[in-house]
């Protein structure tokens, strides 16, 4: 018996970011698949897929935005439901990666919380994961299936390029972020700098801003970074700037994460201008952010998941500045 081949391709959510789903199905033409979603009355999420992925190629898209624990969770049981209904192939696409930032031993008796992350996707049955802008590239070599590293630097080079004017110095936040700032002076025809900061151990979320390594006096400064969660590094970053006389300072991070005291300190920093991308929801209190420029990664994840579903290369997508 011969039977044609045929390949489906199946777009889900989960309920951290549906805007940004609704976006990329649009763009690939498909309806995203419909999940009935509940909870137990002790709070258990509670996933069925109301029709058939029997040799789907499935790709389910979440965000780790806050409540970030109970997103993972639902992802993860998402998974788990697909692979138990005979899915072809499970791809996680996750525009913001939860835990990425503890990808290393920093003091004794610390966890490894990245590592940990690609072995819950593994073993709830993830036969691929595709992640926006890592906080490290080494988290791609944490899991034996497939990583796809996706970044956002063309579309802020290319919003860049229309928005400033003049001598410009592209600036890491830290030292670890160098590679980064040089990716987009090396495009933007600008120099690179870096901060040194010293980050405090008995306190999360706290750093000082130390010295500046690299020209930016009389330079309009854009500090590049992945992200920004409570907004304490690249205030201070920009104040440290302006004092060593830089002509005004923007801030361009892919995953505004934007917790605790991050809108109130923004809206007082002296920022030109914010930009950060759609890879987590917007929350309501950073309408007072009147300098603040979202866009969105939909063009990205959408021409992934094509080339994915295809076979075909997601590095061309981007030119390789994806590893």
């Amino acid at each position: 018996m011969e039977r044609p081949s045929r390949k489906r391709l199946m777009l889900f959510t989960g309920s951290a970011n549906p805007a940004l789903a609704e976006e990329v199905a649009t763009l690939l033409d498909v309806q995203l698949g419909r999940v009935e979603r509940s909870r137990f009355a002790d709070g258990e999420i509670y996933i069925r897929f109301i029709d058939s992925v029997r040799g789907a190629d499935c790709f389910v898209i979440q965000s780790h935005s806050i409540p970030i624990n109970e997103h993972v969770m639902e992802q993860l049981i998402m998974i788990d439901a697909l692979k138990r209904a005979s899915a072809k192939r499970i791809t996680a696409v996750v525009p913001f990666y939860g835990y990425a930032r503890q990808d290393k031993k920093g003091r004794p008796r610390e966890p490894i919380t990245a590592k940990l992350m690609g072995d819950l996707f593994v073993a709830a049955g993830a036969d691929r994961i595709a992640s926006v802008d890592l906080h490290t590239g080494q988290i791609q070599g944490f899991v034996d299936t497939p990583f796809d590293s996706l970044t956002a630097i063309p579309l802020f080079e290319d919003y860049l390029s229309k928005r400033l004017d003049g001598p410009i110095t592209m600036v890491s936040p830290d030292s670890g972020g160098v590679k980064r700032a040089t990716k987009f002076a090396r495009h933007l025809d600008a120099e690179v700098a870096f901060v040194y900061k010293r980050r405090r151990t008995d306190r999360r979320n706290q750093v000082q801003a130390q010295w500046v390594v690299g020209d930016v006096a009389n330079r309009h400064c854009v500090i590049v970074d992945d992200i920004i969660d409570t907004g304490g590094t690249v205030v201070a970053s920009a104040d440290l700037l302006l004092e060593r006389g830089a002509l005004s300072v923007m801030v361009v991070a892919t995953h505004g994460v934007l917790s605790g005291p991050a809108i109130e300190r923004l809206s007082r920093a002296p920022f030109r201008e914010i930009v950060i991308t759609n890879t987590l929801p917007l929350q309501p209190e950073a309408a007072i952010l009147r300098n603040l420029t979202v866009l969105s990664v939909a063009p990205i994840v959408s021409g992934t998941i094509e080339a994915i579903f295809n076979d075909e290369s997601v590095s061309e997508i981007f030119k390789g500045e994806n590893t």
